[in-house]
C-alpha cells in the first residue's frame, strides 16, 4: 500500500519535524509512505471572501498537481466523517481488500481547501469539530494511520 500525505505549508517547529520522522519511521514496515509539502499562500488580515476563496484555489491547484489518477483521495476537513480508530483501520483495511493500493491523505492550509480539491475528494474525514494547526494535524494524522495498521495486523498498541 502506498500512502501519500499533501500538505500546504512547511513544518519549522523541530519538535514536530521530530514526530513526523518518527511515524514516518514506523510507518515503513507497513506501506510505503510520501509526504509532499506545498507551498501556502500568505492571506492577509482582514481578508475577504473572495481573497480566501482565490487563496484556497491556488493552494488548490498546488495539490491537485500532486494527485494520481488512480489515488483514493481522503480530504481533511472539519465538516467530514468522524471515526474512531477502529473505525479508520476498517476504512483502511477495507479500500486495500478493495483494490486500492494508493490512498492520499489531503491536510490544506489555514483557511481550508479549495472547491476543486474538495470536489476531487473521494472520502471526507474529521478528527474533531475543533480547528487545529494544519502543521499539527500532519502528526496526528500519521499517529492515526500508524495505529490503524497496528489494529488491522493485530498488534498491540490501540488500547
Amino acid at each position: 500500500m502506498k500512502i501519500t500525505l499533501i500538505t500546504v505549508g512547511k513544518i519549522k517547529e523541530k519538535y514536530l519535524k521530530d514526530a513526523i520522522t518518527e511515524y514516518s519511521k514506523r510507518l515503513s514496515r507497513y506501506c510505503k509512505l510520501e509526504i509532499i509539502e506545498v507551498s501556502d499562500e500568505r492571506t492577509p488580515d482582514q481578508a475577504s471572501r473572495v481573497e480566501e476563496e482565490q487563496i484556497r484555489d491556488k493552494e488548490g491547484e498546488r495539490i491537485l498537481k500532486y494527485i494520481r489518477e488512480e489515488a483514493y483521495v481522503i480530504t481533511l476537513e472539519i465538516e467530514g466523517h468522524m471515526l474512531s480508530s477502529e473505525e479508520l483501520a476498517g476504512k483502511l483495511d477495507t479500500l486495500a481488500v478493495q483494490g486500492h493500493s494508493h490512498i492520499c491523505f489531503v491536510i490544506g492550509g489555514s483557511i481550508g481547501l479549495g472547491k476543486e480539491v474538495r470536489k476531487r475528494s473521494d472520502y471526507t474525514l474529521s478528527f474533531s469539530r475543533m480547528t487545529f494547526p494544519h502543521q499539527l494535524m500532519r502528526v496526528i494524522l500519521l499517529e492515526q494511520i500508524y495505529r490503524s495498521y497496528r489494529i488491522i495486523t493485530g498488534e498491540p498498541y490501540h488500547k
